[in-house]
């Protein structure tokens, strides 16, 4: 037995990083073993920053290989790109006229996204925590993964759900947050969350060489500048990232040669490197058969869009029937 149903999106970034895997993508893995989930490429989304719309469908296809070769399985799960189901718009029109503008006005992320872009404060920009409800709730998800800068967004899809279901009658449920397991992942710079628009990322389908290279290059103890200083691993972002990738009693025995100025960052760096490699072989080696399938990607996208569309008809047809309108 299915504990309940599960809901995320993801917008089209293309090629996945580290960051994504630990912070996300491990997660909507392991929870397919014990819910119904439906994971989504939301491409509308990606519009209201006015990217290249040139570049969503080959970035839809290399998250997609990512997606598939880290362990999502389209026979457990229903995979599929937002715009591919269209009753999410409408369901996000139904929601936005019981959505006061002021709350949407106050959200932290609008008044953030505003000042990055302040030529470009669209509509779509300031509705985008509705279009997010409308995403959750038109599948009634009951359990959300999301990191916990997205927590306010769940927040809202809640309270959304509990309006319309006070105006209209019980419709939909609260979906509950579920907080990823894995901490803040810095990117190679040592200060900012890994990011691919930051350019402090290691993409998971790097080659080895590409890997090591992109760890060679990352920051470390900011207070260690010879071979001969005593390190501090409790500080250094190369440390963090050996918790993933290296057992815990080479991590131990690594730490301490450090403090002993027994190795450098530079032997470190190396150690990372060859076992980030180590762990992404098996996930490589599927990646490259999956991208060797001629068509593949469209059929599981095509499968996955038939399946949730036909969860969205019903939910559409509740909705306005509560409504009044048919």
């Amino acid at each position: 037995m299915k504990k309940g149903r599960v809901f995320s999106g993801a917008r089209p970034t293309g090629r996945q990083h580290i960051g994504n895997y630990l912070g996300a993508i491990k997660n909507y893995v392991a929870l397919q073993d014990d819910y119904d989930c439906i994971y989504c490429v939301v491409d509308v989304h990606a519009l209201t920053t006015m990217e290249d719309v040139g570049e969503i469908r080959e970035n839809t296809r290399e998250m997609m290989l990512d997606w598939l070769a880290a362990g999502l399985d389209p026979e457990r799960s229903i995979i599929f790109v937002q715009s591919r189901v269209p009753e999410v718009l409408e369901l996000y029109t139904f929601f936005s006229m019981i959505t006061p503008l002021g709350r949407l006005l106050r959200i932290p992320t609008f008044k953030e996204k505003a000042r990055m872009q302040p030529d470009n404060v669209n509509y779509g920009l300031v509705g985008y925590p509705v279009l997010m409800a409308a995403d959750i709730l038109l599948y009634k998800a009951e359990v959300v993964p999301v990191g916990e800068d997205q927590a306010f967004h769940l927040e809202f899809a809640r309270e959304t759900a509990r309006r319309f279901n006070l105006l209209f009658g019980q419709t939909f449920p609260e979906p509950q947050i579920r907080l990823t397991t894995a901490p803040l992942i810095l990117g190679l710079n040592g200060v900012n969350k890994m990011s691919k628009s930051l350019d402090n990322d290691i993409e998971l389908a790097a080659s080895p060489e590409q890997t090591m290279e992109r760890v060679m290059t990352a920051f470390t103890d900011p207070a260690r500048r010879y071979l001969s200083d005593p390190g501090h691993p409790d500080v250094c972002n190369i440390n963090h990232l050996h918790q993933f990738f290296t057992d815990s009693a080479d991590r131990s025995a690594i730490q301490e040669a450090c403090r002993k100025a027994e190795i450098g960052c530079v032997e470190c760096k190396r150690i990372l490197g060859s076992n980030i490699n180590k762990a992404l072989e098996d996930f490589r080696e599927k990646r490259a058969e999956i991208a060797a399938k001629s068509g593949y990607i469209d059929e599981v996208l095509a499968d996955g869009a038939s399946r949730a569309e036909a969860i969205a008809k019903e939910t559409i047809f509740e909705v306005k029937q509560n409504m009044g309108l048919i």
